[in-house]
């Protein structure tokens, strides 16, 4: 996948990010804070963004880096339009949704963490989705589709293109 990130296009979204920093008292256990707006208002945390937070707050980039890569709800990668999830969960693999899962791959040439190239799908493995019932599950963005046959994967992702 390919990142576009252009700062030069971003000066609205950048002034936000720092009238934001500037409202908050930049206090240890600021960052985390920062760091949500700033993926709420670009969608993800690319370095152009880190950098700029490490120079409005003094807070080294390493740190910043270190800590947007070690919490799983921040990504310094940009997402897709649709967010595909595939259960991995016991119910679910016992019903064969490693097969969903990798005909999702093959059908978006993509792996689990990735994004399709024209940033319509990112795939991820999850653990229980909570429908044991419906096992195999995959969701899309907040659809549930329960019992899924392998075979059915190609019309369900063509809906949302």
């Amino acid at each position: 996948m390919q990142d576009d990130f252009s700062v030069e296009e971003k000066k609205k979204e950048f002034l936000e990010l720092k009238n934001f920093i500037d409202s908050i008292d930049n206090h240890s256990g600021s960052l985390m804070q920062i760091l949500h707006k700033a993926q709420e208002i670009f969608g993800y945390l690319p370095f152009q963004v880190q950098k700029f937070i490490s120079e409005k707050t003094n807070i080294p980039i390493s740190e910043i880096y270190g800590v947007a890569t070690f919490y799983t709800q921040f990504t310094i990668n940009p997402k897709g339009k649709h967010k595909i999830g595939v259960c991995l969960g016991t119910a679910c693999y016992v019903r064969n949704s490693q097969a969903i899962l990798e005909k999702i791959m093959d059908e978006l040439k993509i792996k689990v963490g990735e994004t399709t190239s024209d940033n319509l799908f990112t795939l991820d493995a999850t653990r229980c989705l909570g429908c044991c019932g419906l096992a195999p599950v995959m969701m899309i963005d907040d659809e549930v589709y329960g019992k899924v046959d392998p075979s059915k994967v190609p019309e369900i992702l063509n809906s949302y293109k």
